[in-house]
Parts: C-alpha cells; structure tokens; sequence
C-alpha cells in the first residue's frame, strides 16, 4: 500500500489502513518511507559469553557477569528492528522483568530459562566434572540435566517456577557440545511426553533442539511445539512435521556464520558443521516443498560485536530464507505474523500491522521486499517502536495538527 497509515492508541494499534479512511483527531504525525511489524527472532541465547559459545563457558561466567552483558545484547536487538525474541537457553527470564520495568531496553522476551539435557547430551558441558553441572538449582549456565520420567518433571517445572514462558529441550546431539553426535537420538519417548505433558497444564509451548531425523520425529511424536534447527529432513520427517502441526525453525544463520569460519571453530566441532551445514540447507528445502510452516530464528548468542556469532546480525535469517527457496514476502512473514505461533497457547497478539495488535513496529528507508537484505542492515532501520514507544528515531520529522494520523 503506497499510501498507509497506522494509528497508535497507547500499546495498540487502533487503525491500520489506507490515509483517506482514517479517523480524524490531532495527534503526531511521522512520515517514513516502509514501514512494517516489528521482527521476530526466534532463536536467540541471552547467554552472556564472549570468548565463545562452548557449553562449558556458558557454565563458567559467572550469572551477574552474563547478565549484565546480555543487558546490551538485548539493545542492540531492539535497534536492530526485532521486537519480540524467544530467548531459547540463557538469562532472558530475569532479562525480560528488567525490560517490562523499564530498567533496561530490550525487545519483549519471552525466554526458556534452562535448557533439559540428559545426562551427556547436547547441553551437559562435559569437560567439567559431573558434580558441578548436576546442581539443577545452579545460578550459572543454561542447562539442566534430567534423567528419567520424575527427574523430566522435575526440571520442567523448575524452569516454570523461575518464570519460563516457554520449554526447551534437547531431543538430540549438538555441534557445539563435545561428546555428543547430532544424529543421535536423546531422551526416551516417556520422558519427552512427561515434559511436553507438564509444560502443556502451564500453557507452554515446548521448543526442540534436533538435527538427526530419530530425534526430529522423536519430538513430533511427542507433541513439541517446535522444531530447532532441523538439520536431517526427509520427505517422511517433513509429512510427520506437517502432520503433527509443530513450526521449523531452521536457524540456517548459524550454520552459514560456522561454515564460513571453520578454521576458527574449536576442533571438535569442525567435522560435525562440516558434515551438517550441507545437509541442513537440503532439509529447510525439503521442508519448504512439503509445506512445512517455518519461524525465523538466527541462533546467535556471543556478547561481542563484530563477529558472525555476535547480536545485531540476526537479520541475516531473511536472506537465508530466501536463498533456501522463500520468497521476500514468506520469509517476512515467518518473522513477523508467523513467529508468535512458536508460543503455542501464550501467542501475543503481535506481527501484523492490524487494529487491537500490539504497537510493535519498525520503519525502514528502503524495502525489504525489493531487497531482502536491507533486513539484514540496522543502519536502514530509522524507527523502532515497542508497544507503542518510540526506542529509536533517526532523522524524524515530527509534527501534531488536527487531522494528522501517525503515518508509519
């Protein structure tokens, strides 16, 4: 629409459409070249750590450290133009009560706490000794370990007593985990259904770390809201994903970021990106084919600037998506209308640019549409506003008459 116009009425949007049906009324007027929803990711890790995302640093950095690094990571986020992230493993849950207060600036979290690992999974830093990871009421890392039905229960509603709005759980091997492989299968079909169970009587989505296929339908036949990362999809693994309904969240930012710098990787985890980057851009496209719904999410997590793992990158997803066979206007879509799905029960009402939505919303001086990359570049992002309050304006041009409308 060339000639748009949407109207804020505190934390909603109260009209969106074109500029000659909107109501009248005496209220600023900005005018911006694109505007749209405010962006999704997905997939992030408030995790704090700058020397590397190995499991056992997580495990090492202290809590209040991680913490207060992750306070920047979550404003270069917002800058960014990404209004609601899902903070899978990390300190999002004490994040988030900072950014509702106002204390910090960040988008809306909506975070897993800890991630369930068995023992010896994906998450369990393996170089530490036993004794020191197994502590499941520990301040540091994110990752608690669960074996067994009662222990899955256990750590489940540990995470819901600290505030998760959403579960994770790993439901195969990891890359950069030691260890494990990420064909592997983890976790038992009663334990998987005691997690997806419990999380369900607290209206939680459940999110699942799997690359192999064993551990992909592993976590469909369970009930996982969604599927992480997704490395080994066939044409039968995409029917079950399809079928059972869960959303893909393919994270290929990640598993570009770590191709294109294998030489820097730490040695164990070389062969497993080596052997997995290829086959994972086979599977998002596969899924694709198969009409699998898919949610952006990047998997970024380092709390330095300037690398390929670092936060401020995350719009590199869109062109991912596209590169994997999306058009401009899906991938948009499965950051914006499509990702609060990735919530399950507690799905905000955000995404779109419609009337009684929550006022998130970004604008651009160039479209995304035409170039997908623009996603990708903070610098071209000149608005951001979250629920309704403007946290970045670059060279506004802002004026109040009577019968102007905020003209995004």
């Amino acid at each position: 629409m060339s000639d748009a116009t949407v109207i804020v009425d505190g934390h909603r949007i109260s009209y969106a459409g074109p500029r000659d049906s909107a109501p009248e009324g005496e209220r600023p007027n900005v005018s911006v070249p694109v505007v749209m929803p405010g962006l999704w990711d997905c997939h992030v890790h408030f995790a704090g750590v700058r020397e590397g995302a190995s499991t056992q640093e997580m495990m090492l950095t202290p809590a209040p450290l991680a913490t207060a690094r992750a306070v920047k990571d979550a404003e270069t986020l917002l800058r960014s133009g990404f209004t609601s992230v899902r903070d899978l493993g990390g300190y999002g849950v004490h994040l988030a009560a900072a950014v509702a207060e106002g204390t910090a600036l960040g988008p809306s979290i909506y975070s897993a706490n800890k991630v369930i690992s068995q023992t010896g999974g994906h998450s369990d830093a393996h170089r530490l000794p036993y004794q020191s990871v197994s502590d499941p009421c520990r301040a540091n890392g994110m990752q608690i370990l669960a074996d067994g039905v009662d222990e899955c229960l256990k750590a489940t509603r540990l995470q819901l007593r600290e505030g998760a709005r959403v579960i994770k759980v790993c439901t195969s091997g990891g890359v950069v985990s030691e260890l494990d492989d990420p064909y592997h299968r983890q976790f038992s079909d009663a334990e998987l259904r005691a997690i997806v169970e419990e999380a369900g009587r607290a209206d939680r989505a459940v999110a699942a770390h799997c690359h192999g296929k064993k551990g992909v339908l592993a976590a469909v036949a369970a009930g996982c809201t969604t599927i992480e990362h997704g490395s080994q999809i066939d044409e039968e693994t995409a029917a079950a994903i399809k079928e059972s309904g869960a959303i893909l969240v393919p994270t290929r930012t990640i598993f570009a970021a770590l191709h294109a710098n294998l030489t820097m990787m730490p040695p164990h985890w070389r062969p497993k990106v080596a052997r997995l980057a290829e086959e994972h851009l086979t599977s998002m496209r596969v899924a694709l084919s198969a009409g699998v719904p898919m949610a952006a999410g990047s998997d970024l997590g380092l709390s330095v600037p300037g690398t390929p793992l670092s936060f401020g990158r995350n719009g590199a997803e869109f062109g991912h998506l596209v590169a994997a066979g999306m058009t401009p206007l899906e991938a948009i879509e499965a950051g914006t209308a499509a990702a609060p799905l990735t919530l399950g029960p507690q799905a905000p009402k955000t995404g779109v640019l419609a009337e009684g939505y929550d006022a998130d919303i970004i604008a651009l001086t160039a479209n995304p549409i035409a170039d997908i990359s623009v996603l990708a570049r903070p610098e071209l992002i000149s608005h951001v506003w979250r629920q309704g309050k403007s946290v970045k304006q670059e060279g506004a041009h802002t004026t109040a008459h009577r019968g102007a409308v905020d003209e995004l």
